[in-house]
């Protein structure tokens, strides 16, 4: 299975292309991969703020592990080498970066980006993930907690799925059906899932809401995107059956000089069919339906902010 961009052919080959190249042929390991994302100031970079957020970050995940481990070594020996390309090599322009570390497996590349990241973050991502899952999987899971899912919507993502009748292709808004079950034929496979390159700017987020910051399913999922022309695309997952996409073409709710309370009153109405299982252990009904109102508002913002940036 693969996931790919459907655009013209290129023969043009980007440094950030080369980038994700690298990253897709990394083999499987036990070791942990960390990845670290700065926002930056150009010419006006903090060494020492920038190391201690690694050495902050790091900390809650370096307690879980024995002091003599494999997997704590090789984290350390990342925070120590990360330390020193930020020292050393950190080009002076950079507005943005992202390190992708596992020194068990002898792993490092930095991609220096021309955008700005909105904040910085630093994640290990855990064996279980790495090794196992893929994209068609969560999306073929079909689970309303889906971390992938709400994104796909708002990029109006399709599946591509093949069986003894042919190849046919199928929106992900109608894909899904109830938790567990879409619209893929018993005989079917997913090939791929194709993501259309949008047609001009766009502002996107993804938010997710857990009791413990990423290593949980999510109570909440969102997923926002602004375009110029005033509609606002919002999928959410974890507050009803299937994960679920909307659209407000009113232009409300991507105007920057609408109160936040009338964009509160619109997403209210957009989010009236949520319906979060009563029996779930992550959260209650009446939580997820608050934190979604919370997460729609906090998404909107964003995408509106990056929509402006990238303008």
């Amino acid at each position: 299975m693969v996931a790919r961009m459907i655009q013209a052919p290129s023969t043009t080959r980007t440094r950030l292309g080369d980038h994700i190249q690298q990253l897709a042929a990394f083999a499987p390991t036990a070791f942990p991969v960390l990845s670290l994302y700065l926002d930056l100031v150009p010419h006006q970079h903090d060494h020492a703020r920038d190391a201690a957020f690694v050495r902050a970050a790091l900390a809650d995940r370096l307690s879980t592990l024995h002091p003599h481990a494999p997997e704590r070594e090789s984290l350390e020996r990342d925070a120590i080498r990360i330390d020193a390309w930020l020292r050393d090599q950190l080009p002076p322009s950079a507005c943005g970066l992202a390190i992708f570390a596992c020194s068990g497996d002898g792993f490092f590349d930095a991609v220096q980006l021309e955008s700005p990241l909105e904040r910085r973050a630093l994640y290990v991502g855990s064996v279980q993930i790495r090794n196992r899952a893929t994209l068609a999987g969560n999306v073929c899971n079909a689970s309303p907690a889906a971390d992938t899912a709400p994104a796909l919507l708002v990029y109006d993502a399709e599946v591509v799925a093949v069986g003894p009748g042919g190849r046919r292709r199928i929106g992900l808004a109608d894909f899904f059906v109830r938790s567990g079950v879409t619209t893929l034929a018993p005989d079917e496979l997913v090939e791929s899932i194709e993501l259309p390159v949008p047609a001009g700017a766009r502002g996107s987020v993804h938010l997710r809401r857990t009791r413990r910051r990423g290593h949980d399913l999510a109570s909440v999922t969102l997923a926002c995107a602004v375009s110029p022309d005033g509609v606002t695309r919002i999928a959410y997952g974890s507050v009803g059956p299937r994960p679920v996409l909307l659209a407000d073409t009113s232009g409300l709710l991507a105007d920057s000089r609408v109160p936040d309370a009338d964009k509160a009153a619109r997403l209210s109405q957009l989010f009236g069919d949520a319906s979060p299982s009563p029996t779930s252990m992550r959260a209650s009904p009446e939580y997820r339906l608050a934190m979604l109102r919370v997460l729609g508002l906090r998404g909107v913002a964003s995408a509106i902010e990056r929509l402006a940036a990238a303008s």
